[in-house]
């Protein structure tokens, strides 16, 4: 029992592993170790979108909840002084009230008045950033609403040495955003195999019936966009305190249609379709930067050939290998 036990969990130990062992390697550089690090982030912000989307609630303003996030835990730390590792569960919090107030106003829409409706209040949040500089009230200024407006926000503390551990460096920073992506995937995992999960994926197969069986619809998608939205604000405030700025330009349509793209391009059936989304359309990214043009040609591509060729995604290709792996041992066996 212990031997299939481990068995089952190599690819995972080797994984952490490899991971852990990386930026030790001598030939990753600091920037290859960064772009590890936003795959991390990135892994994170998908699987709160895919949460969401097993209730089937598509939505485009999951971005605009990462950048809540990086303006909360910003804002907290640099005008009000609150711990870095205080201020990026706040983020997330923040993001989570978000996520409901948006969704709660549009609960009698569906199908596209929704994901239309959802884009509309995004852009506001979003514009409100960019227009918004400084905010005063009877001559008071309030930091916390001072987004600073297209230029966003700058000098946003890094994280604090502890322990002798400068969290500010890339390396010491890297296995705290690799940390946290483990606990917010497992945190993400437990609830999709919950009855909380399940009834997620009851509201998506048909609302009307997942209510005649006790699920109260409204309810849980309020839910579910705040559990997914507190993961997107967890995501923005890991980057926000790497960057040291806010960049509002960072959380409009051009990045909520990159995370389209990796739920739909990696699957969200199962859960780790969201990983192999972000890895393989991440990796093409960062190949094909010298083609900064037609970059987008190569995404599109991407998007045609999984939709007609992989309807459930690149993640569908793992049981077609399995099974065609079982026939070839079968056949080796006779």
């Amino acid at each position: 029992m212990l031997s299939l036990n481990v068995r089952r969990l190599a690819p995972l130990i080797i994984l952490i592993a490899g991971l852990v062992a990386l930026p030790f390697a001598p030939f990753i550089g600091e920037y290859r170790v960064y772009v590890i690090m936003m795959f991390f982030i990135y892994i994170i912000l998908a699987q709160g979108y895919r949460l969401i989307v097993t209730a089937h609630d598509w939505q485009l303003y999951h971005v605009v909840l990462f950048g809540v996030g990086a303006y909360t835990s910003g804002l907290l730390a640099k005008y009000y002084g609150f711990p870095v590792f205080v201020a990026i569960p706040i983020g997330g919090a923040m993001a989570a009230l978000m996520g409901m107030a948006i969704t709660l106003p549009l609960l009698r829409t569906k199908g596209w008045g929704f994901y239309i409706a959802t884009f509309a209040l995004a852009e506001l949040v979003r514009l409100t950033w960019v227009k918004v500089h400084e905010f005063s009230l009877l001559g008071y200024s309030i930091p916390f609403l001072s987004f600073g407006g297209p230029r966003g926000i700058i000098d946003v503390p890094y994280a604090p040495v502890i322990a002798g551990v400068d969290f500010s460096d890339t390396t010491p920073y890297y296995f705290l955003v690799m940390a946290v992506m483990f606990g917010c995937m497992y945190a993400l995992y437990r609830i999709d195999r919950s009855r909380i999960g399940d009834s997620f994926k009851a509201i998506s197969i048909d609302p009307l019936l997942a209510e005649s069986i006790g699920v109260r619809v409204p309810r849980h998608r309020i839910l579910v966009a705040a559990i997914g939205g507190f993961f997107a604000g967890i995501a923005g405030a890991l980057l926000v305190h790497r960057l040291g700025a806010v960049d509002p330009r960072v959380f409009d349509i051009i990045t909520m249609l990159y995370l389209l793209i990796w739920v739909v391009v990696g699957g969200y059936n199962t859960f780790w379709g969201p990983v192999i989304g972000v890895v393989v359309m991440q990796a093409v990214f960062e190949l094909t930067r010298p083609l900064m043009e037609i970059r987008p040609l190569f995404f599109g591509i991407a998007v045609i050939l999984v939709l007609v060729l992989l309807p459930g995604g690149l993640e569908s290709l793992i049981p077609r290998a399995r099974a065609r792996w079982r026939r070839l041992r079968g056949i080796e066996t006779r």
